[in-house]
């Protein structure tokens, strides 16, 4: 499960809380998107607070990939 997918672009967005930073969810993380790298995606995660704080440049680096 992811949290947004452009399949046209093969770009995946995570979305991830602090939860994230525990090793165990850090390991999870990595192995997922290794995966979903090997299937020939891109993936980019934000932080919460980026997504709160500093929405527009979270669209400008969206932007980049594209």
């Amino acid at each position: 499960m992811v949290d947004f997918i452009c399949i046209e672009k093969k770009i995946i967005i995570e979305i991830d809380g602090f939860q994230h930073k525990e090793e165990k969810q850090e390991r999870y993380d990595k192995t997922k998107t290794e995966f979903l790298e090997g299937q020939g995606y891109e993936v980019i995660r934000f932080w919460n607070n980026e997504i709160n704080d500093n929405l527009e440049g979270v669209f400008l680096k969206i932007e980049e990939f594209l």
